[in-house]
Formats: structure tokens, C-alpha cells, sequence
């Protein structure tokens, strides 16, 4: 068969599959062996799939996922999202919007702990809309903060995305999750002054709490001390050149744990928590490797019919200015976000995209962090806002329509900060090419 007809019927298939209910990764894999049946035979199929899943998982460098993974779940049993709510409250609750302030800053700091947006917001969740539903915040501000605050958790280290993005393109995961430092604190800060603009406005209910003092908001620090370690350990060890993105990983992780042995009151509860930390680790960990499969069946078969070199030279040939390139094939994730996973979208894109982006010449870096960035703004834009559906299940009293509403504020933000990330690269690249570890 013509190969623009097999791209056109296997592309069209996964839409078809995923209307009629099946998981991603599933149309994914089967829209791909669809598309080789058609351009070569079943028999060669069977022939390639044979060592297909080991030759995609069997990466060293993926042994950081569920290490990763684990040591947010052991942060999350030891009470580092509650004790990180109350030091940002005392800090910034006395301004309009303070308590989604201190929401996105608990999720950034703790998104220091764990590379899962989901974790994030759910964690964040479940401690901070009990406390603005108390102190009469708008249920779309409150909801929506938590959940695009949650999207900080693919972008600042350890971030599974990122690593994620480092094992498909080959570049160094050590400076990917460096390189989402700086990115993740101008996103932070987006955010927070993005609250105060809509708190500020009187369009939504978000009244200031009494102000603190000195004193009480400088005690409070001490219940951050959990984060600083993690943070130091992991990305102070990586930044140095004294351990590897998977070394960090195994040593956070044990780090982590002993937090949660100390903070565990007893045995029984112990044994809970830890069972359910494993438990998160594993199925997420499968989650996210059945994805790559799935995804990364479909895009042999993309590089088998020649797509991503095709498109690259097409592009490379073009009279168009290569930053615009860059621009559109960023705004692509956007309508890809509103149906389909980050890792999906990132398997099935980058075979198509990195060729390109070195071809022009840019930073591999760069780009890794502004694809992230817009994956980010895919988990709280609807259809398919994981996010959201997160919040939604903790806040059961806030209709789904109104959550995303609140999120949409968030989604222009996302925007804003993407926006500064491209016209300023040097936000990326300079802790990377400060690092002496390479």
C-alpha cells in the first residue's frame, strides 16, 4: 500500500479506537502494527515485536522513574505537602488569593519531592481546598490553582517527564533536570502574581487572612526542611558531578524514607503507608512504560514509511523563518494535549520534531523544556485534563465545568511563562552549562 495512505488510515485509527473506549497506549500500539501490516506484512511484525518491549524498556537511565516515583510517595506518607502549605500560608496568606498563593508554592516545593503532576495536585489537594472552601474562596480559583499548580511537578526536578524526554532523545538527563530549575520557579512566580492580578480584580472571592509576623513566618521555616534536603541531595548531587540522574534518584528515594520511618507513628500505619508508596510506585511505573510501548510501536512505524525524515527535510527546505517552525510545532501540542498523555504525545512527536530542532540548529535543552511546558498546559485544558479530574475527585462539591473554568486563567499564564522561556533561552540553558558534571 501507498505509504501517505497507511500513515493517513493508522493516524485516523487511534482516534477511532479511543472513541470507542480503548486505553492510549493500546490504539496507540494497535493503529501502529496496522500501519507495518500495511506497508510491509504480518510476518515482519511479528518478527520486529518479538524483542520490541525489551529493547524499549530495558534502558538504564529509566530505572529513575519509579525511584522517582517512590520518593514522592514517601514524602507524601511523611506529611511534607501539609507541613509545606502551612510555612507558604504564613508567608503569603495575608494578600488577595493568599491561600491559592500558598497552593502553588506548596505544590512547587513539593514537586521538589516527586516528578508526578498527578501527585502533586492530588497531595496539595487534598490539604489546601478544605482550607480555602473554609475561608470562602471562589471554587474555581481554589481548584483551578491546585490544579495547574500541579503541573509543576513535570517541570521542576526530579521530573519523570523530563527524564523521559532525556531517555527518547538521547541527551543528558542531568542537565534536562537542571535545565527545569529556573523554568519551574518563572512558572511559580507566573502563577502567583497571575492569583494576585485575579484575586485583586474582585472578580472572585479570595479574601487576605491576618498577616503574620517576622517572627512566626521565619519559625516556620523549619517544617521546609524535608524539601531542602531532598532538593540538595538530588539536584545539588547531580549539579555537582558527584552522582548520576539515577544515583540521585536512589539515594533521594532512601533519603525519603527514612523521613517517613522517622514521621510514622505506628507500626501498623507504617506498614500502610509503605505498602501504598510501593503500590503507587509500581502501577504508575507500568503506566508509563505500557504508554512508551504503545507509542513507541506507533512511531517505528512512522519511521518506517520515512515520516519524521521527510517532514524534517521539507521543513529544513522551506523559506520559513526557523523560529516560526519552532513556534508551530510547539502550538501543536496543543490540540494533541487535549486528548492524549504527555509520554504519548512526546513518543509519537519527537521522532518527528528533534530531527528537525537540530537540523535548525537550536538547543535540544531548550526545546526539551518548552515541549514540557506545553504538556503541562494539556493536563488542565479539557477534554482529557488529568488534573482536573484529580481535583474533581477530591472536591466532589465543585462541578468538573467550574474546575475547568478556574483552570483556564491558569492555561493563559502557562502561556505567558512559555512565552518568556522562548524569548529567553539563557533561562534554560545556563544552569546546564554551568554544571560540572556533565
Amino acid at each position: 500500500m501507498d505509504t501517505t495512505t497507511a500513515t493517513l488510515i493508522a493516524t485516523g485509527l487511534i482516534f477511532v479506537l479511543m472513541l470507542l473506549g480503548t486505553p492510549v497506549f493500546a490504539a496507540l500500539g494497535l493503529a501502529g502494527v496496522a500501519g507495518i501490516v500495511m506497508v510491509e506484512d504480518f510476518g515482519f511484525v511479528l518478527n520486529r515485536l518479538k524483542s520490541f518491549s525489551y529493547a524499549q524498556s530495558a534502558s538504564y537511565l529509566l530505572t529513575v522513574i519509579p525511584l522517582f516515583i517512590l520518593m514522592g510517595a514517601f514524602a507524601h506518607h511523611a506529611g511534607v505537602g501539609a507541613r509545606l502549605f502551612n510555612v507558604a500560608r504564613k508567608w503569603v496568606g495575608h494578600f488577595p488569593g493568599g491561600l491559592a498563593m500558598s497552593s502553588v508554592l506548596t505544590c512547587a516545593g513539593f514537586a521538589a519531592t516527586s516528578g508526578s503532576s498527578v501527585a502533586t495536585a492530588a497531595t496539595v489537594g487534598a490539604v489546601a481546598i478544605p482550607e480555602m472552601k473554609r475561608a470562602g474562596y471562589d471554587p474555581r480559583l481554589s481548584a483551578g490553582a491546585v490544579a495547574a499548580g500541579g503541573v509543576l511537578g513535570v517541570l521542576i526536578p526530579p521530573s519523570v517527564l523530563l527524564i523521559f524526554y532525556a531517555a527518547l532523545t538521547e541527551v543528558s538527563a542531568g542537565k534536562m533536570l537542571v535545565a527545569g530549575v529556573l523554568p519551574g520557579l518563572l512558572s511559580t512566580l507566573v502563577f502567583v502574581v497571575g492569583i494576585w492580578v485575579v484575586a485583586a480584580s474582585g472578580r472572585v472571592g479570595a479574601a487576605p487572612l491576618p498577616r503574620h509576623g517576622w517572627g512566626e513566618r521565619l519559625a516556620s521555616l523549619k517544617d521546609g526542611w524535608q524539601v531542602a534536603m531532598l532538593f540538595v541531595i538530588v539536584l545539588g548531587g547531580i549539579y555537582l558531578g558527584i552522582v548520576t540522574a539515577t544515583e540521585a534518584a536512589a539515594v533521594g528515594a532512601l533519603a525519603a524514607l527514612i523521613m517517613l520511618l522517622c514521621a510514622a507513628q505506628a507500626r501498623g500505619a507504617l506498614r500502610g503507608k509503605l505498602y501504598e508508596s510501593f503500590r503507587n510506585a509500581i502501577t504508575t511505573t507500568v503506566m508509563i512504560l505500557f504508554t512508551m510501548l504503545g507509542a513507541g510501536i506507533f512511531s517505528f512505524f512512522l519511521s518506517l514509511v520515512q515520516v519524521p525524515q521527510q517532514i524534517a527535510e521539507l521543513i529544513v527546505a522551506s523559506d520559513v523563518p526557523p523560529t516560526l517552525i519552532v513556534i508551530l510545532l510547539l502550538l501543536a501540542y496543543v490540540p494533541m494535549g487535549m486528548f492524549l498523555d504527555a509520554f504519548s504525545m512526546l513518543v509519537i512527536t519527537l521522532p518527528i520534531m528533534f530531527p528537525t530542532i537540530v537540523s535548525l540548529g537550536f538547543d535540544p535543552i531548550w526545546f526539551g523544556i518548552l515541549a514540557v511546558k506545553m504538556c503541562e498546559i494539556g493536563l488542565i485544558t479539557p477534554p482529557v485534563g488529568l488534573n482536573v479530574f484529580v481535583i474533581a475527585g477530591i472536591d466532589r462539591s465543585t462541578p468538573l465545568t467550574k474546575i475547568f473554568q478556574g483552570a483556564w486563567w491558569f492555561v493563559i499564564m502557562e502561556f505567558v511563562a512559555t512565552a518568556i522561556l522562548f524569548a529567553f533561552p539563557i533561562i534554560v540553558t545556563i544552569l546546564p552549562e554551568m554544571m560540572l558534571g556533565k
